[in-house]
């Protein structure tokens, strides 16, 4: 292995890191990924586990995840190419090397909101309902996917004299190349643990938001303007923002800004309208061992029949 030195002058701590895994043959597997699908299983697990207390079926869990995982690898991506197009529109190819990086948080909820709709709508399933039970473990994911950042070395902040500032060989490189007006030589905000933090305790929030809420968004609301603020004040720390194309706007910090002011007004508007989120359909919580015992009953009267 290769280890990269991460330091922590102020407090004089050193941690040795590699951002691949391991391998199978050739085939290097980077902790970033290794991190993403640990944060996957755990809140799967989870959200089958709270299912039944929150009158959620667990199989409905199942459905979500494969419907909005796909969605949001793909909407993850697009949203990237999207604000660097100047970059890929000259080899098209590289869009699908995604292996090189280049996956937006942002792009990825909404390619997963997306997703979990439209099979809502196909199965006449009420989106309010999935929506508001699903969403709290969106910042738990959020949370533990941030530290594949760590292992990357990426994502951080503009210099800073806090004691857990953080260098490297690489983030000093990186200042120098593309951020000349910092001196190199400094540790860095470490903006992927700001964003940890604040996002697990976000999920904390939405945890107890779903345990007492009755109405329809109210959870997702809540998640728009938690993580909202949190990613609003952390992106103009960041080094690496995406921009709109011409301007100095940070394109995370206008959506950011967006999706507080959304969230408020809809939870305004459905206390003011009192709009009680629906329940799930009775046809999602058959029993399965009950169904399976109809089943053969069915079979046993057909046999009879038949004798």
């Amino acid at each position: 292995m290769n280890f990269d030195e991460i330091r922590f002058p102020n407090i004089g701590i050193t941690v040795e890191t590699d951002p691949i895994a391991f391998h199978v043959g050739s085939f290097p597997i980077y902790w970033y990924g290794v991190i993403i699908a640990a944060a996957l299983v755990l809140c799967t697990v989870l959200a089958i586990k709270h299912a039944k207390a929150n009158k959620f079926s667990e199989d409905l869990v199942y459905d979500v995840l494969l419907c909005a995982l796909p969605c949001a690898i793909v909407g993850a991506r697009l949203y990237y190419v999207f604000c660097e197009w100047s970059y890929y529109s000259q080899d098209l190819s590289r869009i699908f090397d995604t292996r090189s990086g280049g996956l937006a948080v942002y792009g990825g909820v909404i390619g997963a909101f997306l997703g979990t709709y439209i099979m809502c709508r196909i199965r006449k399933i009420p989106f309010s309902s999935v929506a508001d039970y699903c969403v709290v473990y969106i910042p738990l994911g959020q949370a533990i996917g941030r530290w594949g950042n760590f292992f990357n070395q990426e994502a951080f902040g503009t210099t800073t004299n806090l004691p857990w500032g953080m260098t490297s060989d690489k983030i000093a490189s990186y200042l120098r190349i593309n951020c000349p007006y910092l001196d190199s030589t400094m540790p860095v905000h470490p903006t992927f643990l700001y964003e940890s933090l604040l996002t697990l305790t976000v999920f904390i929030i939405l945890l107890l938001v779903r345990s007492k809420s009755t109405h329809k968004y109210e959870v997702v609301s809540m998640y728009m303007v938690g993580y909202g603020l949190a990613r609003f004040f952390l992106e103009g720390l960041r080094t690496d923002s995406l921009y709109i194309a011409g301007t100095t706007i940070r394109t995370s910090q206008l959506l950011s800004l967006i999706l507080v002011v959304a969230g408020l007004l809809i939870i305004i508007i459905t206390r003011y309208n009192n709009f009680v989120r629906e329940p799930l359909p009775e046809r999602l919580f058959i029993d399965r061992s009950k169904a399976s015992v109809k089943t053969e009953e069915v079979e046993v009267s057909s046999e009879e029949k038949k004798d």
